[in-house]
């Protein structure tokens, strides 16, 4: 592989910045093209599963993920009506010597920040800014991504890591507009001070309640704490961002526990979301064109798995490109066989966690209850082992193989 004829980039997000990085440790050059006129990312807290931190390390950017993230001790899962706790993860020593790595949460924005300092400094990464790729063309040995501006940027491959409602899936897919679940999110940050004296837990904790759940965990060193608080509405179309009134978000909780509504009552500047996702596809490659992350297998939140998914993307997708020495068509086929089944899996399992875990009523909740209240710690990380015990490279992939 040379340093010349670079891979590009369409979209510079989490997804896209891992790829940069990921490519720039085979010594494969990149232009990262994002529409936005800066680089940055909206939302608050993201949670970060041990197979994140095994694609952290993998893209050079470990350390510095570490230093900034916030390690929690639990996963909570509290009945949203009752008040109880329907059971716990221990994210202690034992899980870490299980997974080779720790779980925890951090602010997005800083997370993106990581792996923009990251590319910045690399001088194979080339970062150009209000450039939406449209459309691209392609030929037996290069692929040019076309610019809203109409100018052209041609390089070895594309690869399209431009998000939900991506211009390079409209060609490879194209299988039209995302689906619309139904579930509205609010989302706001407040200052630590201002939570609830008796619900500062070191733990991501979820309340289930009918058709709704709340989220909580600290951020940014204990500064501030991330809420999240998700109502099964029916809404109709998708909505990003819009700032909404307390009154609008406490009118989907009126039902559940008073300890657990007072979280909402403590919100400020609350912000919308109308989640979407898409069904799985068997393709996302179209010769020398692929895609990544959210524009190949956009998901729910509920396996707290989107951005870990686009980094072992990157990762797998630089390990192809290793392998294969730049054959980029054999590498996109490599590529996509090793990531289409897992990420799949997590796109399904999302679905089916906001079913029939966050958002059950009546017997339904207590069966849920009765059957997660009565697994031990080692039956979760049983569970979850086919989900964090991979590298990213390969859904079967042992950490013990992973480079550090």
């Amino acid at each position: 592989m040379t340093t010349a004829n670079p891979v590009i980039i369409a979209g510079g997000g989490i997804g896209g910045l891992a790829t940069a990085m990921g490519l720039a440790q085979k010594g494969v050059p990149s232009i990262v093209l994002e529409k936005a006129p800066e680089l940055g990312e909206i939302g608050a807290g993201i949670q970060l599963g041990p197979n994140a931190f095994h694609a952290f390390d993998y893209l050079g950017v470990g350390d510095q993920a570490r230093d900034m993230a916030v390690y929690i001790d639990n996963l909570r899962l509290m009945d949203a009506i009752s008040g109880d706790e329907i059971t716990r993860i221990p994210l202690d020593e034992a899980f870490r010597a299980r997974f080779k790595n720790p779980y925890a949460v951090i602010h997005r924005g800083d997370l993106h920040g990581v792996f923009l300092k990251a590319c910045v400094a690399h001088d194979l990464i080339e970062l150009r800014t209000s450039s939406e790729v449209v459309d691209y063309e392609q030929d037996a040995s290069t692929a040019t991504a076309i610019l809203a501006d109409g100018s052209r940027v041609t390089g070895r491959a594309l690869i399209g890591a431009d998000g939900l409602w991506s211009n390079i899936r409209k060609r490879v897919v194209g299988d039209g507009a995302p689906r619309v679940s139904g579930h509205t999110t609010y989302r706001s940050v407040i200052p630590t001070e201002q939570m609830p004296e008796d619900l500062r837990w070191n733990a991501a904790t979820l309340w289930a309640g009918p058709k709704c759940h709340i989220v909580h965990y600290p951020l940014s060193g204990w500064k501030v704490f991330n809420l999240v608080v998700t109502y099964h509405n029916d809404a109709p179309k998708p909505v990003a961002g819009l700032p909404v009134s307390h009154e609008e978000v406490a009118r989907g909780f009126e039902h559940v526990n008073p300890v657990a509504r007072q979280i909402i009552d403590r919100g400020t500047d609350w912000k919308l979301w109308v989640l979407c996702d898409r069904d799985p596809v068997d393709n996302w490659v179209d010769g020398r064109v692929a895609l990544l992350g959210d524009a190949a297998h956009p998901m729910l939140q509920y396996f707290a798995q989107g951005a870990c998914m686009a980094m072992e993307d990157a990762v797998c997708l630089s390990a192809e490109m290793e392998a294969l020495s730049g054959d980029v068509e054999r590498v996109f086929q490599a590529y996509q066989a090793k990531r289409r089944t897992r990420t799949a899996r997590v796109q399904l399992q999302s679905r089916e966690i906001g079913q029939h875990v966050y958002h059950p009523a009546g017997a339904h909740a207590q069966l849920r209850n009765e059957v997660m209240a009565n697994k031990s710690p080692e039956d979760w990380y049983d569970i979850v082992q086919w989900l964090y015990g991979s590298t990213g490279l390969d859904g079967a992939v042992s950490t013990e193989t992973m480079p550090r």
